[in-house]
């Protein structure tokens, strides 16, 4: 009887032996092309005492083609990006959601779109902001 070892990959048919197990991931992020050719963009989370924020690199994107909303204890971004080859436009549309906190203020949250980059600030309600109490 011979005993084989099964890998399962997520992405590719190559099987994930040793070192190379991420080769092919890379490759394959590697030729995917621009940002806004997936379904979903990457952002990055960050918090401070007072706000939390998201931001999303969307190089090519045009302030107005940019769409941001919250609903249901989420915030949507969607994007989209125009090209024209020749006679032809194509559109590409990319969305992201990300579950909110639930002590943001959802009346104060702005949007900013900057040299490709969007930030959104999440305030934080007062009541739930940390406080320094002094000891008397």
């Amino acid at each position: 009887m011979r005993i084989v070892q099964y890998i399962p990959t997520t992405r590719s048919l190559v099987p994930a032996y040793g070192r190379f197990a991420g080769l092919a991931d890379e490759i394959d992020q590697l030729f995917a092309g621009t940002v806004l050719s997936r379904p979903e963009f990457p952002v990055d989370l960050s918090e401070d005492k007072d706000n939390a924020y998201v931001r999303a690199e969307l190089p090519g994107v045009k302030r107005e083609d940019i769409k941001v909303e919250t609903a249901d204890g989420a915030l949507k971004i969607t994007a989209t990006r125009k090209e024209k080859n020749g006679e032809k436009e194509e559109s590409f549309a990319s969305t992201r959601s990300v579950s909110l906190p639930q002590d943001v203020e959802l009346g104060k949250v702005a949007a900013a779109y900057e040299n490709g980059v969007l930030t959104v600030t999440l305030p934080k309600r007062e009541a739930l902001k940390p406080r320094e109490i002094t000891v008397a």
